[in-house]
């Protein structure tokens, strides 16, 4: 059997190596993308989240007694989402399209 020496590896291998690099590259690279993205998204939420000055404007003209007895007891962000889940429930007489 006659050895081989690294140095004297046929093209063809070189070839198939940098495919092989080439095609790993291909699969992980959209795998590594969606992940950040995913890490983004989870970084950007609670900054969404903590962006209450629009919804307070609105909660401060057009709140109801309770909702503000809400405010004063458990805080902003509980009667926020009292006064958005009130706001979203269809009115008395007005049906959603089945």
């Amino acid at each position: 059997m006659a050895r081989r020496h690294p140095e004297r590896m046929p093209p063809a291998a070189i070839v198939d190596h940098g495919f092989v690099m080439f095609a790993f590259a291909v699969v992980t690279f959209p795998l590594v993308l969606l992940g950040l993205l995913l890490a983004m998204e989870r970084v950007e939420r609670p900054l969404n989240a903590a962006d209450t000055g629009k919804g307070l404007e609105g909660f401060l003209d057009s709140a109801r007694p309770d909702e503000v007895a809400t405010f004063v007891q458990q805080g902003l962000p509980a009667a926020l989402e009292r006064y958005r889940r009130r706001l979203r429930r269809t009115p008395p007489g007005k049906h959603r399209a089945a």
